[in-house]
Order: C-alpha cells, then structure tokens, then sequence
C-alpha cells in the first residue's frame, strides 16, 4: 500500500491533531514519535504517517536538521508520495523561525519552488482573511498569543511574518478565489509561481474553504499549514462524510484507571481550564525556584500525586500561569531557564509515577507533552477516539499507556474533567 502523506510536525501535540483529524476523516495513520533513521519500522497499511518532532522552540538549525532527516526517511524509507510540514494553527514562531528556515530547507531537499501556507483550523477559530490570521475573531497578536512566553506573536500578516524569517516572497490567495473552487485556486497557484513567489498563503474562513484547496494541492511535492488542511487531504482522498463528527476511535477503560494531569501551556485557554477543574478536584501549582533548586522536587510531587484518593477525579499539577505573573517568573529565573526546568520536572514525575502504576497521562502544552511521552520512553501510536477537535486519545501500543495530548488552546473549558468522562466504563 503506498503512503499518500508523510507529516512532519513541529510539537507532540501538533502532531497528535492533524493525525487525529485525518483519522476521523478516513485515513488510516501512524504516529512516530522520535526521529527515524535507518532501523525504524515502517509502518504498514497506512495513508500516512505522522513523525512527532521537540524542532518548534530550539535553534533554527536544529529544526531544518531534524526535518530534513525526517523527511529523507518519509520519502526513501516510507515512499510517501507528499510532504507536509504541519505547525500550530496560531503559526507559533519568532521573527528569526522556525517556521520559515524549515520551510526553505524541505523547498530545498524536494527540489520545487512553490509550497502552500495554510494554518487555518476554522473549527477550532483559527480563520485566515487577507492574509491576516485570526483566532475566535480576534486578530492573532491581540489574541493572547501575543503574551506566549515561547513564540510570542506580534504580527498577524502571514505574508510579512513569513518573510521575515525565510529567504524567498510571499504571495496570497484570496478568499474569493477559494471560494469559487479548485480550478480558481490552481490558476492563483500557477500565476504566484510565475511571479517568482515562493509561499502561497491562502484564506480559508469556514472549514468548507479547505475542501477545494485539498483538491488543488494534492500534486505539490511539499504542503505546509495546520490540522484543518490534513482533514480536508484525508476527507478528499477517502470520500467520507465531511464535517460530522464521526468518533471513531478506541478509548481508556475506566477499570484500572490510574490517572494523572500535567499542565505547562500558559495559553488563555488552558489558564481557563486550569481554573475550572481547580474547582472540583486537587490541584497543585508547581513552584519554579523548587525546579531549579530542589533536586528532589519531582519525588515529593509525585509523592503529592499519589495521596490525592479523596475525588474520582485525577490531581493536577500545574505551571499555568497568566500573563501577568508569567511574566514577573520569567524576569526573575529567565525564561528559557524557568521553561527547560519545569519541563524536566514533569519529566521526572512520570517517570516516577508510571513506575507506581499509573497508566493515563492528560498533558496541556506542546513542550511539556513531548518531554512527557519522551520520559515514558513511547515510540509509536495509535490514535483514538476525538476528545475535542484536534485532541484525540491515544495509547502506546507497547506501554499500553493513554495520553490525552493538549494543544495550548485547544479543548473547552471543562476539557480535564471531560477527558476522564469519556473513559468506557
């Protein structure tokens, strides 16, 4: 069976959606989740496989390294017939990358001149219009992501912030053009690259919009953008049911359930859910001078964890914080240091949780998610059914651990509790 797409993804949890949204619309798909090299299995019987790669916060040259030898296996190990290099809806990146630099280098190593942008998850609020990326209707550096102690996002012009951070022009497709269908947009496509424009950006405002540009590009070597354009290349390829929620999927037992949430996104929508589950079950904020200092601050939290019997519901650690006192964190023990020690932390709590018997890992943040299935030691796995859109369950085939992987702002509000309610009694 040929793979019809091989997907590089930026973070853990990005890699997660788009390969959770491509099952709900047909395709049959693997997750990998460290970088593979000449003893990696390929796996059989799929229409795509989905490499989870840590390349979104570290060097540029890192990530177009890790890319590049991602993309090398999916062509001449896997076969894969297209390339896609997924990122974040909210195009998580810096003026210097790394969205960009990646970009060039697969340009590069797939020999053709034209890739298409395309973030928009209009499911999830995420709706591109003029070129300009909004998040539930609020321009994208005044949404909150602005405010991200990672990638902040200062500018909402694709086009401009594309440019920025790679080496070739950005040319854009209009809304109009999308909506009169794939022969539209292939016509925009065939004048930009006449122009010598090297990153078409597309709008997309409603999830329809996808379909027609899925039609478009399924002949370009190289696709880059988030979940919603992977749903739109399955839905087409597979001919199902658009736009219904369709929930196929396996999910966790509830007999034998031994359940722990970990949050490190800072996102506006995950302080919100932080806030509400802190409501109904015990929740503990991890304290960062301890992660720094205290080398035996993971024991004493998962010691934490493990006496919290008196609610149905899993205790939660959390280093959430809003804007406001993210920032006073970040002035006092450095950002990138406060960030690195708090994810090794969780990475420890894992370990030492899963070796008392815990078996199900909720986890809110990309870079704590990748430091988790990391630590868990996972490899590979198969998706499940859908908790919300682009945040499915998932289980580790070998482990046999389930793990709800978290997109910053992804999930409603009651998203911890919900996740533990879907559990099959």
């Amino acid at each position: 069976m040929t793979v019809k797409l091989g997907v590089i993804a930026d973070d853990f949890t990005g890699a997660t959606d788009i390969a959770g949204f491509m099952v709900q619309n047909g395709w049959r798909v693997v997750q990998l989740l460290n970088e593979p090299n000449e003893n990696t299995v390929v796996p059989q019987d799929v229409d795509a496989i989905v490499i989870s790669l840590k390349s979104r916060s570290c060097s540029a040259d890192e990530a177009c390294q890790a890319s590049m030898n991602a993309c090398h296996w999916l062509k001449q190990q896997a076969q894969c017939q297209q390339i896609f290099f997924k990122y974040c809806s909210t195009f998580d990146s810096t003026e210097k990358g790394n969205i960009g630099p990646v970009t060039d280098a697969l340009m590069k190593y797939l020999k053709t001149d034209l890739t298409l942008v395309c973030p928009a998850l209009p499911v999830n609020g995420r709706t591109v219009v003029h070129g300009h990326l909004f998040v539930n209707g609020q321009l994208l550096n005044e949404s909150g992501m602005q405010h991200h102690p990672v990638t902040p996002m200062t500018d909402a012009n694709l086009l401009r912030v594309m440019e920025k951070q790679s080496r070739g022009k950005a040319g854009l497709i209009k809304l109009a053009d999308v909506q009169q269908g794939c022969d539209a947009i292939t016509l925009q496509l065939t004048s930009l690259a006449l122009q010598g424009v090297s990153y078409a950006v597309i709008d997309a405002l409603t999830m329809d919009d996808l379909l027609p540009i899925a039609k478009a590009v399924q002949n370009m070597p190289l696709l880059t953008g988030g979940s919603g354009l992977g749903a739109a290349l399955a839905n087409v390829d597979s001919q199902s049911p658009w736009g219904k929620d369709a929930g196929h999927g396996n999910k966790p037992a509830a007999v034998g359930r031994k359940t722990v949430i970990l949050s490190g996104s800072c996102s506006v929508m995950t302080n919100v859910q932080v806030q509400s589950y802190q409501q109904i079950a015990p929740a503990k904020a991890l304290d960062v001078g301890e992660c720094l200092d205290n080398p035996h601050y993971a024991q004493s939290l998962a010691k934490w964890v493990q006496e919290q019997q008196v609610t149905s519901l899993a205790p939660l650690l959390y280093a959430t914080q809003p804007p406001e006192l993210l920032k006073q964190i970040q002035q006092k023990y450095g950002a990138s240091q406060s960030s690195l020690a708090v994810e090794n932390v969780f990475g420890e709590v894992v370990k030492l949780l899963q070796a008392q018997g815990y078996n199900t890992f909720i986890i809110a943040g990309g870079e704590t998610s990748g430091k988790v299935v990391q630590s868990l030691g996972t490899e590979q796995l198969s998706i499940g059914a859908p908790i919300a859109p682009g945040v499915p369950w998932v289980q580790d085939l070998a482990s046999g651990n389930w793990l709800a992987l978290k997109s910053g702002n992804f999930g409603q509000e009651n998203f911890f509790q919900f996740a533990q309610e879907m559990f099959n009694e």
